[in-house]
């Protein structure tokens, strides 16, 4: 049986405008790849930040490893990562699940 595996992002966007086209693009192409998203955002009620103080949090759960990493280093959103890297600062975490 193959696990789960998820992606972590903690984003800082420094210009939504921009910003927003990336949203726009970047959620059906996650789904195209077998991903779900379970957390976009939101209030965020931090109680223990001592290694680590987030800004906006979204969290996708993929089938697999393979889908997850065939998503983020696939030729199609290789132009939506530029666009994130250029309006954002991010942390970026692939997670394997239980």
């Amino acid at each position: 049986m193959e696990q789960e595996y998820y992606l972590l992002v903690d984003v800082d966007i420094h210009n939504i405008d921009e910003y927003k086209k990336y949203l726009d693009k970047v959620k059906p192409m996650v789904e195209k790849f077998g991903g779900k998203y379970l957390i976009k955002g939101g209030e965020i009620d931090a109680k223990e930040t001592d290694l680590w103080k987030p800004t906006r949090i979204v969290l996708v759960q993929f089938p697999n490893k393979i889908s997850a990493l065939n998503w983020y280093n696939s030729e199609e959103y290789r132009p939506l990562k530029n666009l994130r890297l250029n309006n954002a600062t991010s942390n970026i975490l692939f997670i394997e699940g239980v």
